[in-house]
């Protein structure tokens, strides 16, 4: 089986697989330059050398080539410096190419040979003539990645509804489909504003009990569905997911609530509902 170290390119986001080669003890946290399709990199070991499936290697892995050195620490300590700089001088240069796009950061390679401009745009730009202005100015290469308002709350952090870390700058190194079905789910209000999150975007967090609440709504009735209670017939009108409890109309008016496994089906006494824990 393949040995693989797994790293990441920048704090919380994805990590990918590397050969380790020769570097077979390495440490999370230690400092290494590999090999990339852009060139070489200085990336940060997450996971230590170990081995994995040979199905779950993606295309041919690129190899570690070395530990990074205190001139290496020192080049990119230099040219993260520049960075802020950098930042402000392409914002003025696509404004005066007159480009709908935002600028959101800008992130020089650790030998800065390359400077990677990621910006935010509404749809594809035409930034050729801005490439070739960046790179004459900066005399290196230039990269743009268009990326998106997810991505930019990730970059720029800040605090959720609950009062912490946004998910995605804390702990989250990918993003997963998020659906306004999730919500219904957990019988949330599907006000945009009580569901979304400071993006703009559905909130990450809808999907950390989804499956929990698909399970357990399985132990429920249905809402307008009719059943038996202690009291007699009624229609539910409410669930309550977590708590396991129904609030039933009973036939002669009153409302009631009482747990999922006081009820049952018309003719059916032995289905009852509830879900054990």
């Amino acid at each position: 089986m393949p040995q693989v170290v797994g790293i990441q390119f920048q704090p919380v986001t994805k990590i990918y697989h590397f050969d380790p080669g020769p570097y077979t003890d390495l440490l999370p946290g230690e400092r290494v330059i590999v090999e990339t399709s852009r060139g070489q990199e200085l990336v940060q070991v997450v996971v230590p050398p170990k081995e994995i499936d040979e199905r779950d290697v993606s295309g041919q892995l690129k190899p570690v080539i070395r530990r990074a050195t205190s001139r290496d620490l020192e080049q990119k300590e230099y040219w993260s410096s520049q960075e802020e700089t950098a930042l402000q001088v392409c914002k003025r240069k696509a404004r005066e190419h007159n480009l709908p796009m935002k600028i959101v950061r800008c992130v020089y390679s650790f030998n800065g040979r390359q400077l990677l401009v990621e910006f935010l745009a509404d749809k594809r730009i035409d930034f050729r003539q801005l490439v070739k202005d960046l790179a004459h100015h900066f005399s290196t290469r230039i990269e743009m990645r268009q990326i998106g308002v997810r991505d930019q709350a990730k970059l720029i952090g800040g605090f959720g509804k609950c009062g912490r870390n946004l998910c995605c700058g804390l702990f989250l190194r990918e993003f997963h489909p998020v659906s306004i079905k999730m919500a219904k789910n957990q019988n949330l209000p599907l006000n945009p504003t009580d569901i979304s999150g400071s993006c703009g975007r559905l909130l990450c967090s809808l999907a950390y009990e989804n499956d929990m609440y698909i399970e357990m709504r399985q132990y429920l009735p249905k809402r307008g569905q009719r059943v038996v209670t202690p009291d007699g017939m009624g229609r539910v009108i409410n669930i309550n997911i977590l708590l396991q409890k129904v609030t039933v109309e009973l036939e002669d008016g009153p409302k009631i609530e009482l747990p999922a496994s006081d009820l049952a089906l018309p003719g059916q006494p032995e289905k009852r509902y509830g879900y054990t824990y």
